[in-house]
């Protein structure tokens, strides 16, 4: 079966590839994400095999967000052709009209989660956030849930949050008693109420990853929420922590195309093989900390007990993860009107 599946995979790849034949030589797909490790790795991963196949240059350029491909669509001129943002702002983009429909007679599902794609973005990879705990401080009786983590009767010491409501009130609904499979629609309130009881045992608000990584590896908290991306590489840096895998939550990166892009043809060919299970293989070894968003990936390539262990998105991970849903963020002012009332609410 295994290797029926490598087949077809990659017979598909060869019809995409042989059918753009020489159409696409010379065009030049200009890509744009946030920077940094993480678009280092998404162009390592995916975006520049692909423009290979296809024999296409590819140019790299950043964005702030979803407001800057706004700015850049209402020009009438974006000069972007592929955007690689948050599924939040996906969603959200996808209600505003930013962005051209997906071909998806050229870009497979199958192996795509159904809440994983809409019809104009596709989710790129899943990142996770994850309880972290110093050993030192916890060594015979580690927190596991975020049950847990609001257990400071039982678990006392230094907590640490994100500043940004994402996540964060998933993670407050959960350790209220909802079920995973009812966090959404968010109960807003429920999750305020939550981080209420939980604030005086906060000692800080992380506002970047680069912070959430230093407070833990330091010692200056005892636990926290914190992306796995940002704590691979303190665990490699043999600190005294360790991480829960009871309930970690899994958000995606996605791709979509501005509407209006000049080589929107040849961004959905290279869409089509980036979300192939081919190219998404290659994401745990040029991401750390990130997964495949097409189960399809672990058919095609063979990862060891120890990478299937530690991969967010693993079969054997996911099942027991919570996903968040991006569509509830990018839905009308939900995002806005959770962001001020969660910064409202730790800043009191």
């Amino acid at each position: 079966m295994q290797r029926k599946m490598r087949w077809v995979a990659a017979a598909s790849l060869l019809t995409l590839t042989t059918t753009a034949g020489t159409a696409l030589a010379g065009e030049t797909v200009t890509f744009a994400g946030y920077g940094g490790a993480y678009q280092k790795g998404i162009v390592e991963a995916l975006a520049q095999p692909a423009a290979a196949r296809l024999g296409v240059s590819l140019v790299q350029n950043t964005t702030p967000g979803l407001t800057a491909v706004r700015v850049q669509v209402q020009s009438g001129s974006p000069a972007w052709d592929i955007v690689n943002l948050g599924s939040d702002e996906c969603a959200a983009g996808s209600t505003q009209n930013l962005f051209e429909p997906l071909d998806y007679r050229q870009i497979r599902t199958d192996g795509i989660a159904q809440n994983a794609w809409a019809k104009d973005w596709i989710a790129s990879n899943y990142y996770s956030v994850v309880l972290a705990y110093r050993k030192d401080k916890y060594p015979n009786n580690a927190p596991r849930t975020w049950q847990d983590f609001w257990n400071v009767s039982k678990f006392p010491g230094r907590r640490a949050m994100s500043d940004a409501p994402i996540e964060s009130l998933e993670i407050a609904l959960l350790a209220d008693g909802v079920q995973p499979d009812k966090l959404y629609p968010l109960d807003v309130d429920r999750a305020l109420r939550s981080i209420q009881k939980l604030k005086p045992a906060v000692s800080v608000w992380w506002s970047s990853g680069a912070q959430s990584a230093q407070l833990i590896e330091s010692g200056e908290v005892d636990m926290e929420m914190i992306w796995g991306s940002r704590l691979t590489p303190v665990l490699h840096d043999n600190a005294p922590v360790a991480y829960s895998k009871a309930e970690t939550i899994l958000g995606m990166g996605c791709l979509a195309i501005p509407k209006g892009a000049r080589h929107a043809a040849a961004a959905q060919k290279m869409i089509a093989l980036m979300m192939s299970p081919e190219f998404q293989a290659n994401i745990p070894h040029a991401l750390e900390g990130y997964g495949p968003s097409n189960a399809r990936a672990f058919d095609v390539k063979q990862f060891s007990p120890q990478e299937l262990a530690e991969l967010n998105s693993s079969p054997q991970n996911l099942k027991n993860a919570v996903k968040i849903d991006g569509r509830w963020w990018g839905a009308g002012d939900n995002q806005k009107t959770a962001t001020a009332r969660y910064k409202a609410a730790i800043s009191r």
